[in-house]
C-alpha cells in the first residue's frame, strides 16, 4: 500500500503495476484454456481471440448475470 501510494505521490508506477497483473493472469487463464480444450493455443492480444480456434476463444468470456451485459456485446 505505502509503495502505491508513493507511485501516486511521485507520479510513477508502483511494483505491482496493474499491466504485469494482466499479463499474469492473462497467462494462467489462456493455460487453463489450453488444457481444457486439450491443444496448445495462439493468441491475438490485439484482437483479443485464439487464432484460429472458435472454441478456445468461447472460453475467453462468459455470460453476464441479468440485468448486467458486457460492454462489448
Amino acid at each position: 500500500m505505502r509503495d502505491f501510494l508513493a507511485a501516486i505521490d511521485q507520479r510513477s508506477r508502483p511494483v505491482a503495476d496493474i499491466e504485469e497483473g494482466h499479463i499474469s493472469t492473462a497467462s494462467c487463464i489462456l493455460a487453463n484454456i489450453a488444457m481444457q480444450v486439450g491443444r496448445p493455443l495462439v493468441y491475438d492480444p490485439k484482437k483479443r481471440l485464439v487464432v484460429e480456434d472458435r472454441d478456445a476463444t468461447k472460453h475467453l468470456s462468459r455470460a453476464y448475470r441479468k440485468p448486467w451485459k458486457h460492454p462489448m456485446a
